[in-house]
């Protein structure tokens, strides 16, 4: 089966608009809670929370869980309101996610990572912190750096090759796919640009002199998966993600290699090696997405020869409901998208 540019975006930014009243749609909808939050201006959301999460947060002891207030009307939770602090709100977290890890009760679990990532608040600050295989669990905003490594080839197809690693057939997210030359999430506390020097010799063996004074941020994508038991191993997490993208040109002679054991091999492909791939749903959906923004970037893909590019970007930009650096009115916004919490 070969998809179009507009599914593969669709096959990444997966979760219903809100004029869509389709069947497939409201049952999604049925199915979530909104974790909420709440400042002197009123109550928000954060998160959306699967209905058998919530299942289970109501199993769950209350000296493990903390408090809860469950409106089934509605369909919204709160938790983690009760600590005072960041610091002992994460402890709060981590107690209950370790309790489900110890318990067998989610797989996703069984991918822990020991690495904590963000959940912020709407007017800049840190609300606590997240170990990464539990962000799903909670549905909230998750942020990471790609980047799309390339040479100049005057011989190939619109002058240039891309360096395309392959995953390890052994992870346990979406094995054996192709990815972007350089990807991972952002913990928390760390800034993009280090956070993609730091990826860069972890998995392509790039040194930081290199990536530091070459790598160009060139700008964000945002959009909502939502997992497949096939890459993933669950159905159903909503993710809320923005990434910040990077390019990079690198000299002929400089070539990735593997390190970390996240990629099997990098492959250096031309433009129409990857169109193929692409259409082939070879590649990991949020970097197939990234490749095609990297596409639309370098004028590879123009009005001209995709009928459906507005709506393509537009899909790659979407407005994200929950609170987070993603936002231009974020406190402390600029032109480097820091992430830092005010």
């Amino acid at each position: 089966m070969s998809k179009s540019n507009l599914e593969l975006i669709a096959d990444t930014d997966k979760f219903p608009y809100s004029d869509d009243e389709t069947v497939e749609a409201n049952n999604l909808r049925s199915r979530l809670f909104k974790l909420l939050w709440e400042d002197e201006d009123g109550q928000y959301a954060i998160g959306y929370v699967p209905d058998w999460v919530i299942n289970e947060l109501s199993e769950a002891p209350q000296d493990i869980r903390g408090d809860m207030v469950l409106n089934t009307s509605d369909r919204t939770v709160v938790l983690f309101k009760t600590p005072q602090t960041e610091e002992e709100r994460t402890r709060a977290v981590a107690r209950l996610t370790s309790y489900w890890r110890e318990k067998g009760t989610f797989k996703t679990l069984k991918g822990w990572r020991d690495e904590l990532w963000p959940v912020y608040a709407r007017k800049g600050e840190l609300l606590f912190s997240v170990e990464r295989a539990a962000m799903g669990l909670f549905g909230t905003a998750r942020y990471g750096v790609h980047m799309v490594a390339y040479i100049e080839h005057p011989s190939a197809p619109h002058g240039i090759k891309i360096w395309v690693p392959k995953r390890a057939s052994n992870k346990s997210t979406f094995p054996g796919m192709l990815d972007n030359t350089v990807a991972g999430g952002l913990m928390t506390g760390e800034d993009p640009f280090e956070c993609i020097i730091r990826e860069a010799d972890e998995e392509a063996s790039l040194p930081d002199p290199l990536v530091r004074g070459t790598a160009e941020w060139v700008g964000n994508v945002t959009y909502i998966y939502i997992t497949e038991a096939k890459h993933v191993g669950e159905d159903g997490y909503i993710y809320p993600e923005c990434q910040w993208v990077y390019d990079l040109k690198l000299p002929v002679d400089v070539v990735p290699r593997p390190k970390d054991g996240e990629v099997e091999e990098f492959l250096l492909c031309d433009v129409d090696e990857i169109k193929r791939d692409l259409r082939a749903g070879k590649f990991k959906p949020n970097c197939a997405l990234v490749m095609i923004d990297f596409f639309i970037r370098h004028g590879i893909l123009t009005e001209a020869n995709e009928p459906d590019l507005a709506a393509i970007k537009a899909r790659m930009h979407r407005d994200l409901p929950f609170p987070g650096p993603h936002q231009q009115d974020w406190p402390g916004h600029d032109s480097k998208q820091s992430v830092k919490a005010a």
